[in-house]
């Protein structure tokens, strides 16, 4: 299987309000950028989004480390969060509807295909990739909040 890294963002002017996303797929030392954005929305969906967005970029199951500074993603992946309010119908341990079950139904699809690990890093921080993602998905959501003026 290729080894393949992946870094994401997402952005929210308001929340919700105008969102962005970016992602950066890593493979042989080539890269490719990527962004969208939604004119109404919040963070976790463009969070979310960005992931599923790269992923659906891979024409081939692939070993991945997607590095995100989401820890809504990583922690719903990592600590088994999103498979099981899949389980439960949509539904969180306090029986209240998860969240955003369309996004996560397409990311547990997707990691059906790929050996995906999930990094967390600090957001802001420095992290060259994750603060590219971060131009990259603020410029969609300031396009998109222009859009709506």
């Amino acid at each position: 299987m290729k080894e393949v890294m992946i870094f994401t963002d997402g952005a929210c002017s308001g929340n919700p309000g105008p969102g962005g996303w970016g992602a950066i797929l890593s493979y042989n030392g080539k890269t490719k950028e990527l962004s969208g954005g939604a004119a109404q929305t919040t963070n976790n969906r463009m969070e979310l989004t960005g992931v599923i967005e790269a992923l659906h970029c891979l024409k081939e199951p692939c070993l991945v480390t997607l590095t995100s500074d989401s820890r809504y993603v990583c922690d719903g992946i990592n600590k088994g969060w999103a498979r099981s309010w899949k389980r439960n119908g949509w539904r969180k341990s306090d029986k209240k509807p998860a969240l955003n079950a369309d996004l996560w139904e397409q990311l547990l699809q997707l990691l059906e295909h790929h050996k995906v690990t999930f990094c967390w890093v600090k957001g802001h921080a420095g992290h060259p990739e994750n603060e590219r993602c971060d131009q990259l998905a603020v410029a969609q959501s300031v396009k998109y909040r222009s859009q709506k003026e």
